[in-house]
């Protein structure tokens, strides 16, 4: 499995259940964005423990290098993810059951993976291209933007197998679909075309087939890489995901924020880039001047995890 430092090539990597591309693919190094690809076709991308650590592994790598600025999330073949591999099961996890100790401090691990898509420097570019069922759609609902095949079935068989919703889904859910489309799916566990009324608000856009999925969340992705500031686009995903409750304490944030990116590097970058009419080159890092950021609990119950930033 790769070291924790970013790599030279993405594609070079030993990964042997995803695949990693480069845009273009012939780059001998890392680009501004990266095609991320579920790579089991002949399981119809089904998920096994090896495939959750390398998803966790590459985000990790990305959010610790400058160079990339956007992932595409996809599937090879023809499903994007047919969830967990129920012929490999999950008699593995029996042990966490053991005790109450180790059943308080067991961390779904589909999980850990929706965590690390949430706090990647690097957006996520969601391309449906097929199938996507169970975990294969749970994983999509942090990513920051989705699309889909309009063709594609998704489901949410939790109901049907006897066991509940992982991968952080409860969270993110209802705030995408609204609760009772929500409860709907999950209460089911049936499957719908992407272009269903119930799901489809899950997708800003739908395309007639699948290679068009791709291709469409790779122009997205690279007109994100090549325009916007990582500073910028971290800092609204975290806005918009970890809101306070009110909106005074809301415009307290977003006041403090304003003026802690005001007059920085981005910022001075993307007004001067308008004024001369050209492309910003923007850096590569998120840097926040000032200590706000982060202002929610970002305790993971491990240790060595911060404390609750004070507005």
């Amino acid at each position: 499995m790769p070291s924790s430092t970013p790599p030279a090539s993405y594609a070079s990597l030993p990964f042997k259940d995803i695949a990693v591309t480069h845009v273009p693919a012939d780059s001998p190094t890392a680009t501004k964005v990266l095609i991320v690809a579920f790579d089991r076709p002949q399981k119809f991308n089904a998920v096994n423990e090896n495939l959750l650590n390398e998803l966790e592994t590459v985000y990790n790598l990305v959010d610790a290098d400058p160079r990339v600025r956007a992932i595409v999330l996809t599937g090879n073949g023809k499903a994007f993810c047919a969830g967990a591999d129920l012929e490999v099961g999950f008699a593995g996890l029996m042990a966490h059951k053991k005790s109450e100790e180790a059943m308080r401090s067991y961390r779904d691990q589909g999980g850990r993976v929706a965590l690390a898509i949430t706090r990647c420097s690097a957006p996520t570019i969601v391309a449906l291209n097929g199938p996507a069922a169970g975990f294969g759609l749970t994983i999509t609902l942090p990513a920051t933007i989705r699309v889909a095949y309009s063709g594609a079935k998704i489901a949410l068989p939790f109901s049907r197998r006897g066991l509940t919703l992982e991968s952080c889904s409860a969270f993110f859910l209802p705030r995408l679909i609204g609760l009772s489309n929500a409860m709907h799916i999950a209460t089911t566990g049936s499957a719908y075309l992407a272009s269903d009324p119930l799901v489809s608000r899950l997708f800003s856009a739908l395309l007639p087939t699948p290679q068009e999925t791709v291709a469409h969340a790779v122009k997205l992705a690279t007109d994100i890489a090549a325009n916007t500031s990582p500073t910028s686009t971290k800092l609204m995903r975290d806005m918009l995901l970890y809101c306070p409750d009110t909106v005074e304490k809301t415009h307290v944030l977003d006041s403090r924020l304003f003026l802690d990116v005001l007059g920085g590097r981005d910022n001075m970058e993307g007004v001067k880039s308008f004024m001369e009419k050209r492309r910003p080159e923007f850096g590569g890092k998120v840097v926040v001047d000032g200590g706000v950021w982060p202002w929610w609990d970002v305790r993971t119950g491990e240790e060595g995890g911060r404390e609750k930033a004070k507005i």
